[in-house]
């Protein structure tokens, strides 16, 4: 089973690198097609391929014919066509508060299972997951009984995706917030306008249901302030025409990305795709322009 789904990613890896080749080929192709036109300078990247100027007139009907180049099958393709299927889980041995706060995130993403963790290793977690149609695993993390870590691993191929978790407030915590409603929630993305930012958007789509009802009275918000993404979790309730009123129902906390896997949670060895360096002195990829 385990030689099967590292063949199968394999395989995957393979496919998507070419496809992801063979994009960046069109954009070149496309970007001295529009300098020849325009009769501008060529760009540095296509300056320094001499192959690809030599092969312009060949590649000239096909540049025009993949003008519309469809966007690039990634791992998560399938959004829409199903609901997610999430396990959370958390390390082991938890502390009480940990234990609750995996049973809130449980109550607030719909179609979610908790798993009491005990000795099971990563391996035969990621194994029993995909066996049972598993879409993403949820795993917290705590230092000293405060939740600090978040991973999303989606299943079957990846991408392993860990935030720091700042500020978390319990849901017990916040006064007067009732009963949650498991209705599917409407989703707000605010300020995730860069590649890394609507990359992190997708991740955190894909947890919930697409397409919730008009009438579902419950907003789950992403806002993105600073790279620090802040969580928040409300009810609403019409009092007139266009006036509402607002009840948050938590849990409430901060969240900062802080590497991007291309793999599962079980592959140690996956590349990865991006990582938090803040200390570096160049310019760094941020989630809002």
């Amino acid at each position: 089973m385990l030689r099967r789904a590292a063949r199968e990613r394999r395989q995957y890896i393979y496919k998507r690198n070419k496809e992801l080749q063979e994009a960046k080929l069109n954009e070149k192709r496309r970007a001295l097609r529009v300098a020849l036109e325009s009769n501008k300078e060529l760009p540095k990247e296509v300056q320094d391929d001499t192959q690809l100027q030599k092969d312009y007139k060949y590649d000239e009907s096909k540049t025009a014919a993949t003008d519309d180049v469809p966007e690039i099958d990634d791992e998560y393709g399938t959004i829409g066509e199903r609901e997610p299927k999430v396990l959370v889980t958390t390390s082991r041995e938890p502390s009480s508060r940990l234990a609750q706060f995996a049973k809130e995130m449980r109550l607030l993403i719909p179609n979610a299972y908790r798993l009491n963790r005990g000795n099971i290793v990563v391996g035969s977690l990621v194994e029993a997951a995909r066996a049972n149609d598993v879409t993403d695993i949820v795993v917290l993390h705590e230092h000293r009984g405060n939740p600090d870590g978040l991973v999303i691993s989606h299943l079957p191929y990846g991408p392993t995706v860990s935030f720091t978790l700042h500020n978390v407030v319990l849901r017990h915590d916040i006064p007067n917030t009732g009963t949650m409603s498991e209705a599917y929630p409407h989703l707000i993305f605010h300020n995730l306008t860069t590649k890394l930012g609507k990359r992190t958007q997708k991740v955190l789509s894909a947890l919930f249901p697409p397409e919730p009802k008009d009438t579902t009275p419950r907003v789950v918000t992403f806002a993105n302030n600073s790279d620090y993404i802040s969580f928040r979790h409300h009810v609403y309730v019409k009092s007139g025409p266009k006036d509402v009123v607002l009840s948050e129902v938590g849990p409430r906390f901060e969240m900062r990305l802080y590497e991007i896997r291309l793999g599962t949670l079980d592959m140690e060895d996956a590349d990865v795709e991006w990582k938090l360096k803040p200390y570096q002195r160049h310019k760094r990829d941020v989630l809002a322009e």
